[in-house]
């Protein structure tokens, strides 16, 4: 089916209210477990039709299953499964309203992907990056909104347009934080080259929350996420999802402001650096051509 069949064409009166005739959908990735896996519940349980999208086929499924939803499998690690991935949603699911771009992860080794990038990057940043463009004719058609998320670590990126992929001071935390801050660089580029023409983009800090994140790592992360005293003080998967559910159930221009970082459903201040219009054109620059899309052309 083309995904383009059916869709409204009255602009802006449909990305600023969020209603359209029939049910929204939402594909959400790193969707297995987590928050990714609670908001998948919560989303469909408001009437939404989810889209689950997980690394495990057997969690992905646990999760999809009771829900009684399609889910897909696809390893950030390996871009060809995310190329396997954008083809099989554009055969599968006639529309998507949101993309969520959930899947994360930190790694306490420096080893390269099969495709011969860092893990963190790849995985944080390049990985939904190619997505995102890999379906972005249809989200822009759909006037979807594509919601990143992002964490309070990108407040200690040192990221900068000379120092993109640059593991020569390579740690777990630095990797980490560097992606995060790339997922809110992703965002405002996303808002800038095509929000004029229909599409949302939001990135949003969940909160501390104690689930199965930073399990493959043995830095200090680990530790805090989980392991007492710190796993007591973090939020509940579910609590976590909150900012997740409350952007994708609403919409750009009523309730949030398309090319904004959230935290706990409002507006948060981003870091200096993710203000930088020359980063964000540099890391746009230097992502395309590692995934091997046309550098410079805005959509994949």
């Amino acid at each position: 089916m083309d995904r383009r069949d059916g869709r409204r064409t009255d602009g802006d009166a449909d990305r600023h209210d969020g209603r359209r005739s029939g049910r929204r959908t939402v594909v959400i990735t790193g969707a297995s477990d987590g928050i990714g896996a609670a908001a998948a519940r919560e989303l469909a349980g408001r009437g939404l039709d989810v889209v689950v999208v997980g690394r495990s086929a057997e969690k992905t499924a646990a999760v999809a299953g009771p829900l009684g939803v399609p889910h897909f499998t696809a390893d950030f690690e390996r871009l060809d499964d995310v190329r396997r991935l954008a083809r099989e949603l554009q055969a599968s699911v006639p529309r998507i309203d949101v993309l969520v771009n959930n899947a994360g992860a930190i790694f306490d080794r420096r080893e390269p992907t099969s495709d011969g990038h860092e893990r963190t990057w790849q995985v944080n940043h390049l990985a939904p990056f190619l997505l995102t463009h890999l379906l972005i004719d249809g989200l822009v058609a759909d006037r979807a909104a594509v919601l990143t998320t992002s964490s309070i670590a990108s407040r200690i990126s040192r990221l900068s347009p000379e120092t993109l992929v640059d593991d020569r001071r390579w740690s777990p935390q630095r990797a980490y934080a560097d992606t995060k801050l790339a997922n809110i660089l992703f965002t405002r580029g996303l808002d800038r080259r095509h929000g004029a023409h229909g599409l949302s983009a939001a990135a949003f800090h969940p909160g501390g929350v104690a689930t199965n994140f930073a399990s493959g790592t043995t830095t200090a992360l680990r530790f805090l996420y989980r392991m007492h005293p710190g796993r007591p003080l973090m939020g509940t998967p579910e609590q976590g999802a909150q900012t997740l559910v409350w952007l994708a159930a609403g919409a750009a221009g009523r309730d949030w402001r398309s090319g904004g970082y959230y935290e706990k459903r409002k507006a948060a201040r981003i870091p200096a650096r993710a203000a930088d219009d020359a980063l964000a054109d540099a890391l746009w620059r230097r992502s395309a051509e590692l995934v091997g899309l046309t550098p410079g052309r805005p959509a994949g």
